[in-house]
């Protein structure tokens, strides 16, 4: 047989199998497709949730409530205290980045001992960078957990937001750390910071012994916070609220100042007793009250005396504790170095630092040869 005979019987052989295999898929094609016959049934696959845990809430967009400008003076105010009246009814806002995990879970989350609750601005990475350096480790310590959370919402500048947007959804990818709500975040919103906080709390960690809630501009000693709230009775199921305590105090009305609440906002001479917002901590049982509360109390710009007026409406007072010193530490002469690690080591809190300052001081704190105090000897005569 010739080689050219050869090759023409392969191909008509080769032409026949492939028609005769057209034929067979255009049958199968009728039953179903045929990549249903060849799937790996040996491998595990995960099942499809249909209905995951806790879907996102749909929230309505919070409209301007126009009829405040109807309010006697309005028109003199300052802009973001006209903000804040247009727009103080409005408590619910969308849940941009979020840590559903960060305790573990609802039904585990009786296994965080702290969580650190850090109020911070999307521009602040330095800030929390050294953070999760030095005092908000997220770690084991004295046998409990602590873990760690920032308090963000968004910028007002289109341009700024799509950057800081961007930079708060790298870290939340790197550390799992960061909140963030569709809120201008400004100073008068720290308030609706703190609602959204402990509405979050109450759906993704209702069982946290204890809450750090603080700015990031704060220098705290985690370590000691620790051993004091070991020694709290009823392991976070009792009240508890301590900071540096502020009373007899009322609204400032002069407009130059940063904490100006004028008569339009409230006719009230006076505050509630309340701890500084700078840092102060609460059990899971006074958090879970709070919360409550603040269901039915309008918001006010004042974020610590917001949560005073929760604890007063729940029959609760706030405590003072003299390891809180949110306005900062006084040394006893002017000759004296203030930033000594010896007028730190023994407190629970400190506001305020810049950055560095936390990690110099961290550092400094947890030397092993570290000595406070000056030994004196008196030599009798002989």
């Amino acid at each position: 047989m010739s080689r050219r005979w050869c090759r023409k019987l392969e191909v008509a052989i080769l032409s026949f199998v492939g028609f005769t295999g057209f034929l067979f898929l255009l049958q199968n094609n009728d039953n179903g497709p045929v990549l249903k016959e060849v799937i790996d049934t040996s491998r595990t696959i995960p099942p499809i949730q249909d209905n995951p845990p806790n879907p996102p809430k749909a929230i309505a967009e919070c409209r301007e409530n126009v009829s405040v400008a109807n309010i006697s003076g309005f028109v003199g105010l300052p802009d973001h205290i006209k903000d804040f009246l247009r727009y103080k009814h409005c408590k619910e806002f969308p849940l941009l980045l979020d840590m559903p995990d960060k305790c573990g879970g609802p039904d585990k989350s009786y296994n965080v001992f702290l969580l650190l609750a850090i109020k911070s601005s999307p521009g602040n990475y330095e800030r929390r960078e050294i953070i999760r350096k030095t005092w908000g480790q997220e770690r084991m310590y004295a046998g409990v957990q602590i873990r760690r959370i920032f308090l963000s919402g968004g910028v007002a500048n289109p341009r700024d937001a799509r950057k800081l947007n961007q930079l708060l959804k790298i870290e939340a990818e790197e550390n799992g750390d960061i909140l963030q709500w569709g809120f201008h975040d400004s100073f008068f919103n720290l308030t609706l910071k703190q609602v959204l906080f402990h509405s979050w709390m109450e759906a993704r960690c209702p069982g946290v012994r204890f809450v750090f809630n603080g700015d990031d501009d704060v220098f705290a000693n985690t370590d000691n916070i620790i051993h004091y709230l070991l020694d709290v009775p009823g392991a976070g199921d009792e009240h508890l609220f301590v900071g540096q305590l502020i009373t007899n105090v009322g609204p400032i009305r002069e407009k130059w100042s940063k904490y100006y609440v004028p008569e339009q906002v409230t006719t009230s001479k006076s505050y509630p007793p309340y701890c500084g917002g700078g840092g102060l901590l609460m059990s899971g049982y006074t958090l879970r009250t709070i919360y409550k509360e603040s269901l039915g109390i309008e918001l006010f710009p004042i974020d610590d005396v917001y949560l005073g007026m929760c604890l007063q409406k729940a029959g609760l007072a706030p405590s003072s504790h003299m390891g809180i010193r949110t306005v900062g530490v006084r040394v006893p002469s002017s000759r004296l170095e203030s930033f000594d690690p010896c007028y730190y080591k023994e407190l629970l809190l400190v506001h305020r630092f810049v950055p560095y300052e936390m990690l110099v001081m961290w550092r400094a704190i947890h030397q092993r040869n570290l000595i406070c105090g000056k030994r004196i000897e008196v030599y009798q005569p002989f």
